[in-house]
C-alpha cells in the first residue's frame, strides 16, 4: 500500500506536494498541541493558529485546483 501512495504522491505536481505537506505538519502539530499541557487559553490560541494555517491552505489549494481546471476547460473551449 505504501508503494501506492508513494506512486501517487510523485505523480502530483511540486505545488500540491507541498501543500499536502503543509496541511499535514499543521494539522499534527494541532492534535499535538491539543494533548499538550498548556494552560487552557494558551492552548485554545495555539490550536486556533495552527488549525487556521491548516484550514488557509486548504481553501488555498482548492481555489488552484479550480483556478487550472477553469483554465483547462477554457482552453478546450477555444480549440
Amino acid at each position: 500500500m505504501s508503494t501506492n501512495v508513494s506512486k501517487e504522491l510523485r505523480r502530483l505536481d511540486l505545488e500540491t506536494r507541498i501543500q499536502y505537506g503543509l496541511m499535514l505538519l499543521f494539522g499534527v502539530l494541532c492534535l499535538i498541541a491539543a494533548v499538550a499541557p498548556l494552560e487552557l487559553l494558551v492552548k485554545a490560541v495555539v490550536v486556533s493558529t495552527l488549525f487556521g494555517f491548516t484550514a488557509g491552505i486548504w481553501v488555498s489549494h482548492l481555489v488552484q485546483v479550480v483556478q487550472k481546471a477553469a483554465e483547462r476547460n477554457a482552453s478546450r473551449a477555444t480549440q
